[in-house]
């Protein structure tokens, strides 16, 4: 059971981009639950399963002796909600919103600028896992919410 929650429904077992694969999975579980539940209740989705992960986490990885496995993608997942929710993403901007805010989180994710970069090599077990990618969720959710208005703004 563990092992499903942390792989989140095993697309943390991908062969390829396991974090990709868990991010879109998040991205389109994120989708379906905005359409019966507001962003401050996926927010608060996001805040639980944090909780939760962080203990299962530590759990884990002193099972397998390893940290921030690969396969563990539900740090992706709350990275992921968090984005959504920060940008205030809509019925009615979703298709744009979506995407970037799917773009932005992988690319701080993966590229790891400032904080996000210090968190994923300073910090340990659960909260060093999620930690980063909290963060990266709160920076792709206003870099999401920017270029949007930029967009409006100017293109659409």
């Amino acid at each position: 059971m563990r092992k499903l929650f942390l792989t989140v429904f095993y697309t943390g077992l991908s062969p390829k981009a396991p974090g990709t694969v868990g991010s879109l999975l998040a991205l389109i579980l994120g989708l379906a639950l905005l359409t019966f539940m507001s962003v401050s209740n996926l927010f608060m989705l996001s805040v639980l399963i944090t909780v939760i992960a962080v203990k299962q986490i530590d759990a884990y990885e002193k099972e397998v002796g390893e940290h921030d496995s690969k396969e563990i993608v539900i740090d992706e997942l709350v990275g992921m909600w968090i984005a959504l929710s920060v940008c205030n993403i809509t019925m009615d901007n979703m298709l744009y919103m979506a995407p970037l805010a799917f773009i932005y989180f992988r690319l701080f994710d993966i590229w790891k600028p400032s904080i996000i970069g210090k968190i994923d090599e300073k910090i340990e077990g659960g909260w060093g896992v999620m930690g980063d990618d909290i963060i990266a969720g709160i920076a792709a959710g206003v870099a999401t919410a920017g270029t949007y208005q930029l967009l409006v703004k100017f293109i659409l």
